[in-house]
């Protein structure tokens, strides 16, 4: 049976914290995820026009095995303006590579989407201060999804995308866990029914109800748009080498090919993170080749493009409108069957058909309510 984490979130990881800035009017935001012990980390980099810092230093090859931050922003080259008050906030926390008479370098990878003008002004003034404010904000338990943090911004397939994220527990007592910014030109909605085109993949009745509704999609737009890309984290409490790090991140791609119909276009620039932070070594286990850790490896690769696929549905679930930018639960309904095409995966995880569902009041999707600007949550 397959399980999710108990959060059914990045933070189900142990070691890391996230935390988001959100502003509404800009139409932007940032997500950042603190590893306040160092992760090791992979990249994988698959859209024609990435936005990216310190890529290249994930590379098996280069010295800096860890990091100690990952920022997924708004604002295309702009946002990653918040990827400094990151490295300065981690520096005033001594997290870092270590560098002489005790100071240290904080290393932060990040990635940008493209969502200029679609805010107050076409630039965004995204700055640093933004990254620090989600820093103040990172927490290891439950955030908002939806239209916040990176997800602010976000349009897919002429939609409004969002923010979301997922996990999985392996057999292997393993924990797999993805974060995903959607801004994407391909459509996570598939034409033919109205629903996500891996809806099945759902556990636990995790996409609530809206996760039962068909909708009629809009008009697509008279020239497509350029302003894309979607951004992600892939989270794992293995003990992994950047070699491996990046190979997880590689497969992890491929739950973001059969969620957006079209990806990787030459209008994107995916970009997909790797974080390891080390807690549970990779069983070693009988294979043909003289590879024990290769079958838990592919293990972890399937889990993540799974939970990839699942994130990404729930941002676009649980994004809300913004602007001209009318979100999926705004859209109007068509008279599909639920059970058309779909089963539902019930606690034991047996599958039973959509439509034959008794109670869907008591979900893993019903979540807190949060700040929307601070992403901390509200008291009661």
């Amino acid at each position: 049976m397959t399980r999710i984490g108990r959060m059914n979130s990045l933070t189900d990881v142990e070691g890391l914290l996230v935390g988001h800035y959100s502003n509404p009017e800009e139409a932007s935001g940032v997500t950042v995820i603190l590893c306040p012990e160092g992760a090791t980390a992979g990249v994988d980099v698959r859209g024609s026009a990435p936005g990216t810092r310190e890529t290249d230093l994930l590379q098996p090859h280069n010295l800096v095995e860890k990091v100690q931050a990952s920022v997924l922003t708004d604002g295309s080259v702009f946002g990653l303006a918040a990827c400094d008050g990151v490295v300065r906030w981690l520096a005033e926390k001594g997290w870092g590579f270590p560098l002489a008479e005790g100071r240290v370098a904080p290393i932060v990878p990040g990635a940008a989407l493209f969502d200029l003008g679609r805010g107050k002004n076409f630039v965004p003034s995204i700055n640093p201060d933004w990254g620090r404010m989600a820093c103040d904000s990172a927490g290891n338990g439950l955030f908002p999804l939806g239209s916040v943090g990176a997800g602010t911004g976000g349009l897919s397939g002429g939609i409004k995308g969002g923010l979301g994220t997922a996990s999985e527990v392996l057999n292997l007592g393993i924990s797999v866990a993805a974060l995903v910014a959607v801004n994407s030109l391909g459509s996570i909605i598939d034409p033919e029914n109205g629903r996500p085109w891996e809806i099945r993949l759902e556990i636990e009745r995790e996409f609530g109800e809206i996760g039962e509704k068909s909708v009629t999609l809009p008009d697509p737009p008279p020239s497509p748009s350029s302003t894309n890309t979607t951004i992600g984290i892939i989270a794992t409490d293995a003990v992994l080498n950047k070699a491996q790090a990046q190979k997880i991140a590689q497969m992890a791609q491929d739950g973001l090919a059969r969620a957006i119909r079209p990806a990787h276009t030459m209008f994107d620039g995916d970009t997909l993170f790797c974080l390891a932070t080390n807690k549970r070594q990779l069983p070693d286990l009988e294979g043909f080749f003289v590879a024990p850790k290769a079958p838990a490896l592919n293990e972890i690769g399937r889990a993540a493009a799974d939970c990839l696929s699942r994130a990404i549905i729930r941002g676009i679930l649980e994004a809300t409108s913004l602007g001209t930018m009318k979100a999926f639960r705004d859209l109007p309904s068509r008279l599909t069957p639920l059970g058309s095409g779909h089963k539902r995966q019930n606690d034991d995880g047996d599958h039973q058909d959509g439509g034959d569902q008794e109670d869907l009041t008591e979900r893993k999707g019903n979540r807190p309510a949060f700040n929307q600007r601070s992403g901390k949550p509200l008291s009661d």
